[in-house]
């Protein structure tokens, strides 16, 4: 899923300036009056000058003050006052840089004074000089430890860089003095839950809230951390209250459209998406999010201008643009690539704070660790369980690291009993189960989730093993220089697109999806009928996730259906909005509504049974079929599909032809519909491609869990003698 949710930090004490005795302040606004007195003589005594120039300062007659103050320096060069004072009035006129002079003449004249070091922080922040700034505020507490607002602002700014730790140990020191400061208990939280203690967080916000119950940060920074931790109905009281409170906010209004996304409410999601849009076009993340809910519900109003948008967001660098939605959306890998590079840095920058970690002395088993949030009834578990139960234990040790729900269903506890040590790690932080994969020896941390739904992508940032590896999750390159390989096949990543991916590939002789044999196919004989169908006829089907589905598909498609009478096209319907938008499309394109039939979800082996009622499987571009394709192979469904340039554009075309079935790979739209409408005029040809896939599927690579599962270890064996003898990443094959 995109980290769109950015921390209310920003809550600071007045500055740049705080009043000491007998100084104005910068910070006071005052009424500029319409006629300004005749300006009388300056006196030729440098305390008069200075009390002069405070007079005028305080009716707003900066320009004459700030003379009055160059008088009275001119008489007195070492006079403290002036200096301080002046500083503060050139602020009022913006001028940032000579005020900052100002003030480091007045540290040079009273280096004790802490309030002349502590403006001079503020406006050191204020010009970007953030590291300067922070070591004026670290000055200011050494002259006086219990000035608040210095150590306040340190805490920002410690927030700002990411230095979590920092942020809540100068927030904790604040409310050490003022316990009562709602802003530091929110600003507290916000780096717990940035650091992903979530627990601790919302007990920060509850703290901010019980003493300013109106405090609509907190309650939006509370929603977020209820989110995460999957919290619904908790999470949407606070986003509904923030959002009564405050409902020009984008980012509660951005909250809410998650939540209401992730629990299906896909139409509702993009309502609250584009009122955020509305509230604040910069908003980060909010692009993609808008993009992912048009998608995952089929309108494809301005659709193609937003796709557009999304590209120029990544040639920008614009931050919140999700990686996930480039690689689904658009088919050009130099632009995935930008893409996650730009999301790493921006989100997940390599953290150097548990410093280097050196390989383990070769010998003994070498221990690799599964990092996911979906050891449970998910595609990825789908696809792995078997080779999770294959993997030799002799010369290895397997760990999975668990982030995801407590799921108590067949899958998990299949999953989690083929592992040797199955971990927990749902409530620790990024870095904590950095620290706990480094304490426990994994030699390969292997990454399955890349930057889709419920990432931890932060833990690899601290480098959690000596190799760390990205693998099947998320069908792309991560742009992070610290995940050192990724596993692919010469299909899927041709070697001249290596170029695109920042890991090294590692190539697999055959398919580099893993798929379980023991998939059961219920026994259950579906009709025509009780599935919709029409008595006879041809049936196309595709029952890939609606948001793969692009108008230029339906086009396709669309010819298809008008050359092959009385055919259907039989979809997958996600929420009762892609049925609705999908025939009013069809429509359009002068499809009859009857030429469209919508499948709803069922049991797994109840799905695969269901497809020997279709006569060809049609793919999607840009994004391919993944699980859906070895789905339709493995019930004995022949897929056709067309091969772009990216690896999500590929995957179908790499399970084809690991399972003996090349000739349905094509490399053009035209030759794509043309194989499909000869292939449902020509009942002998399909017939015999169907034979050939059930008698080659079961035996072929595709569906050979045990020859995957020692070609991937032979992969792990290379990668870690290489780690261990020091030499880098390097691509190879296997």
């Amino acid at each position: 899923m995109t980290d769109s949710k950015k921390p209310n930090f920003n809550i600071r004490f007045q500055s740049p300036a705080v009043p000491a005795p007998g100084f104005p302040s910068a910070g006071v606004s005052f009424r500029v009056p319409t006629m300004q007195p005749p300006e009388p003589a300056l006196p030729d005594d440098a305390q008069a000058c200075n009390t002069q120039g405070n007079t005028w300062l305080q009716a707003n007659r900066v320009a004459d003050a700030i003379k009055a103050y160059d008088r009275a320096i001119a008489l007195q060069a070492d006079y403290l006052d002036p200096h301080f004072n002046r500083g503060n009035a050139l602020l009022r006129l913006g001028r940032k840089a000579e005020a900052l002079t100002a003030f480091e003449r007045a540290i040079a004249l009273a280096p004790g004074l802490a309030l002349a070091h502590y403006n001079r922080a503020t406006v050191l922040e204020g010009m970007g000089r953030e590291q300067e700034s922070m070591d004026s505020y670290r000055q200011v507490l050494c002259i006086e430890p219990g000035h608040v607002q210095a150590q306040f602002n340190l805490g920002c700014l410690h927030l700002r860089r990411k230095a979590y730790g920092e942020a809540v140990a100068c927030m904790d020191r604040v409310l050490a003095l003022e316990p009562r400061l709602a802003q530091a208990h929110n600003n507290r939280g916000n780096a717990l839950l940035k650091s992903r203690h979530l627990l601790e967080a919302v007990a920060s916000f509850d703290q901010a809230l019980a003493l300013q119950p109106q405090y609509a940060d907190a309650l939006v920074n509370r929603g977020n951390a209820r989110l995460q931790r999957k919290e619904h109905a908790q999470a949407f009281a606070d986003l509904d209250r923030a959002i009564r409170l405050n409902p020009d906010q984008a980012q509660s209004r951005q909250l809410m459209g998650t939540l209401l996304r992730d629990s299906k409410r896909h139409e509702e999601a993009l309502q609250e998406f584009q009122r955020a849009w509305r509230c604040n076009p910069g908003q980060p993340g909010l692009l993609t999010d808008i993009l992912g809910a048009k998608t995952a519900v089929c309108d494809w109003h301005n659709i193609g201008a937003g796709i557009d948008r999304l590209g120029q967001a990544v040639a920008q660098r614009q931050p919140g643009v999700s990686p996930f939605s480039v690689a689904v959306l658009c088919d050009d890998p130099a632009l995935q690539l930008q893409a996650a590079r730009n999301f790493v840095a921006a989100d997940y920058p390599e953290n150097p704070l548990l410093g280097p970690v050196a390989p383990r002395a070769d010998g003994g088993r070498i221990r690799v660790g599964y990092y996911s949030a979906d050891f449970h009834h998910h595609a990825t578990a789908i696809l792995m369980a078997e080779l999770f139960e294959l993997h030799d234990r002799e010369r290895f040790e397997w760990f999975a690291f668990s982030f995801g729900p407590d799921s108590q269903d067949a899958m998990h506890a299949r999953v989690r009993q083929a592992f040797d040590h199955f971990l927990d790690v749902r409530d620790r932080s990024d870095e904590a189960v950095a620290r706990l994969s480094r304490e426990l020896g994994i030699d390969i941390a292997v990454d399955l989730k890349g930057f889709t739904q419920d990432t931890r992508f932060g833990i690899f940032s601290y480098r959690c093993a000596p190799v760390q590896v990205s693998y099947l999750g998320y069908p792309g390159t991560t742009g992070a220089d610290y995940i050192d390989y990724a596993i692919a096949d010469k299909v899927v990543l041709p070697p001249q697109a290596r170029c695109h991916f920042s890991e090294k590939v590692v190539y697999l002789p055959h398919s580099y999806q893993v798929n379980d044999s023991k998939r059961r196919i219920a026994d259950r004989a579906f009709t025509r009928e009780a599935l919709g169908l029409p008595a006879t006829g041809f049936v196309f089907c595709c029952f890939n996730n609606n948001y793969k589905i692009l108008p230029q598909m339906l086009d396709g498609w669309g010819r298809i259906l008008h050359a092959v009478e009385d055919s259907v096209l039989w979809l997958l319907e996600d929420n009762p909005a892609v049925s609705r938008n999908l025939l009013r499309e069809a429509q359009a394109r002068g499809i009859a509504p009857q030429r469209l039939v919508f499948a709803q979800r069922m049991p797994l082996d109840e799905h695969l049974a269901r497809h020997r009622l279709a006569d060809l499987f049609l793919d999607t571009l840009p994004c391919n079929a993944h699980t859906t394709a070895s789905d339709a192979l493995w019930a004995g469904l022949p897929v056709l599909t067309c091969a772009g340039q990216s690896f999500a554009s590929r995957v179908a075309a790499s399970l084809l032809h690991a399972v003996g079935l090349p000739e349905l790979v094509t490399e053009t739209q035209g030759a794509y519909e043309a194989r499909a409408i000869a292939l449902a005029r020509d009942a002998g040809q399909l017939d015999a491609l169907r034979s050939r896939l059930h008698a080659q599927a079961p035996a072929s690579p595709l569906f050979d869990a045990r020859r995957f599962a020692r070609d991937l270890e032979a992969a792990y064996v290379v990668m870690h003698a290489r780690a261990v003898q020091g030499l880098p990443p390097e691509a190879f094959k296997v």
